[in-house]
């Protein structure tokens, strides 16, 4: 399937994403998942509008990484900072500043290294993963395409990001663990 093929689809609520020109979909989450996702979006889209800093989208949303070789993705949430705002059209065509994924038990689509490594490719500066049954989070800065920094925040710790300065809250005080 083409990228153009894919964008022409019924809109659905279910994740889906095309990687390299096959689509691939998954049920929707369960309630602990989006109830983490809703709760991250609370946080984050407060802290960016207090600071003017750019937007926090919520999944379902195609964020396109790869127009001619149909790599379109749905992280749970990303943002996009005013500087990279020319990205937001009718979909999201190229690199978010900030992805992030709330990791389940059984993965829903693909396996999180390949994710890793098109959002390091293709220009992500940075990507949190919810570790949400072990109650932490992981932060890694992209360069150059590859991991150069990855920082594990425990419940009670501070979460420190380079794409959000100033971002000062703990996954306890975010989270409403309804796992």
């Amino acid at each position: 399937m083409t990228t153009i093929e894919y964008l022409n689809t019924p809109e659905t609520a279910n994740p889906q994403e095309l990687i390299y020109g096959v689509l691939r979909a998954a049920d929707a989450p369960a309630p602990s998942h989006q109830a983490a996702v809703g709760d991250l979006f609370l946080a984050l889209a407060m802290h960016t509008r207090e600071r003017g800093d750019g937007d926090v989208w919520l999944s379902p949303i195609d964020v396109i990484l790869d127009e001619e070789r149909a790599l379109v993705v749905q992280p749970d949430l990303l943002f996009i900072s005013n500087e990279r705002h020319e990205i937001v059209g009718d979909r999201i065509r190229g690199a978010p500043d900030l992805v992030i994924e709330v990791l389940s038990p059984n993965p829903r689509i693909g396996h999180l290294d390949e994710r890793i490594g098109w959002f390091a490719r293709y220009g992500v500066r940075e990507c949190w993963l919810l570790h949400q049954f072990a109650r932490r989070i992981e932060v890694l800065v992209f360069e150059a395409g590859r991991v150069s920094d990855r920082r594990l925040f425990n419940e009670a710790e501070q979460i420190r990001s380079t794409v959000l300065p100033g971002f000062q809250q703990t996954l306890g005080a975010i989270l409403r663990w309804t796992s």
